[in-house]
């Protein structure tokens, strides 16, 4: 639906956009994610049309937009503004008959579809119990709301959003993204610069990383969101891991992280592997994991994290190869930990090469017999690593971790 062709735009003798390329498909919702000031509002506006490139240029259902007049580029592509103040205090439905100027003529009165289109988006918004009221005596969110009704009432493909929930409280800002999500399920396409990295990856389907004018990433957000990528983005420090309930990236920027600590191999997957991978990465230590099938919670989470990862086939059992690298990866840490794991006939070797450990904490969360699917022998084996391992609840394997370190650390001295 959109093609950015190397789009360069300079404001005030300063390039704000250098050589911008990017796609966005029709009947998705894309978020423009990155620092205040890196462009995002300026990529916006060229698509848009408001403003004109210096080079390159932007294609919107195949044409360019900056060759379509005033009047035909504002029936491809409608604008919720971030600023909800209008300059006069119009009634509601005032507003949202303003989005039906680009089909009237200057003096051409308003039609049935006029009203019919006028009164579908107010309906829709849920904005039609005030349409009388002034713009200006209704609350933050419902402003946003009339908005985004006048640029339904536009009838545009094409929805543009700038900063939608900045200013908004969370549930204002939760139904403005619900409402736009369910708009790109009618066949809309929506771009929305998103300054919230979490609600950017919890509602898009794809993400625009922008930084200084560049894209430095474009993707499905568990792609874009990487603690590296962010870090280049926004120069800070960031724990990157999977939202216990949605489901979706979680971004959590910290103090500058401490010097690593140590090496610890994580083993055992789900969420419980994803929450000890988390944890360990806030306390400063270095980590490896796996093996962990893809698509894994704990997989995903050591994934945007940049760990050193051993990844099999979902359902696959773990070959002599897995083993041997996992054996290397044990070997190397200084503690290993053993995270609440799932054990199968395929897996119950891990084990194994876990008991040898230089040492070992186990997390549990549930009882193994909930968790055993290899019969006797593994119960055997996991009971005989478990009697020479420090044993822990899920929240306390920081300080665990932390107290075996010192001990490798004493012995070496």
């Amino acid at each position: 639906m959109i093609d950015i062709e190397s789009v360069r735009v300079s404001l005030g003798g300063a390039e704000v956009l250098s050589g911008v390329s990017a796609s966005v498909e029709r009947g998705s919702f894309v978020g423009l994610v990155g620092p205040n000031g890196a462009g995002k509002t300026t990529l916006l506006r060229t698509v848009s049309a408001a403003l004109t490139p210096d080079s390159g240029r932007v294609q919107v259902d195949g044409d360019d937009v900056h060759a379509l007049s005033s009047r035909a580029a504002s029936r491809r592509v409608a604008v919720v503004p971030q600023e909800t103040h209008l300059s006069f205090s119009f009634d509601v439905e005032t507003v949202v008959e303003m989005g039906r100027h680009p089909y009237r003529s200057r003096f051409g009165r308003e039609t049935d579809a006029d009203r019919d289109a006028v009164a579908k988006a107010m309906e829709r918004t849920a904005v039609a119990r005030f349409a009388d009221r002034s713009i200006e005596g209704i609350s933050g969110g419902e402003r946003q709301r009339v908005l985004l009704a006048r640029a339904l009432a536009q009838d545009a493909p094409v929805l543009l959003l700038d900063e939608p929930t900045a200013s908004l409280d969370v549930n204002h800002q939760v139904e403005t993204l619900e409402l736009v999500t369910d708009l790109v399920a009618d066949g809309k396409t929506a771009v929305a610069a998103i300054h919230d990295l979490d609600l950017a990856a919890r509602y898009c389907d794809e993400l625009l990383l922008i930084t200084d004018g560049d894209l430095l990433a474009a993707g499905p957000p568990v792609q874009v969101l990487s603690e590296s990528r962010l870090a280049d983005a926004f120069d800070t420090n960031a724990v990157v891991s999977r939202d216990g309930t949605t489901g979706s990236v979680s971004v959590t920027a910290l103090a500058d992280r401490p010097d690593a600590d140590g090496t610890v191999h994580v083993v055992g997957g789900g969420e419980t592997g994803a929450r000890v991978l988390d944890a360990l990465r806030s306390a400063g230590f270095d980590r490896t994991a796996g093996p962990l099938p893809e698509g894994d919670a704990a997989a995903e989470t050591a994934r945007v994290q940049g760990v050193d990862l051993l990844t099999s086939s979902p359902f696959d059992p773990i070959d002599g190869a897995m083993i041997d690298a996992l054996a290397d990866r044990v070997a190397a840490a200084d503690v290993t930990v053993l995270a609440d794991p799932v054990v199968t006939p395929g897996n119950r070797d891990v084990l194994s090469v876990v008991r040898d450990a230089r040492t070992l904490v186990v997390v549990e969360t549930r009882p193994f017999e909930e968790r055993n699917h290899a019969g006797e022998g593994a119960r055997e084996a996991y009971e005989s690593l478990r009697r020479g391992a420090t044993v822990v609840a899920e929240d306390d394997v920081t300080a665990a971790v932390r107290e075996l370190r010192r001990t490798v650390t004493a012995e070496s001295a």
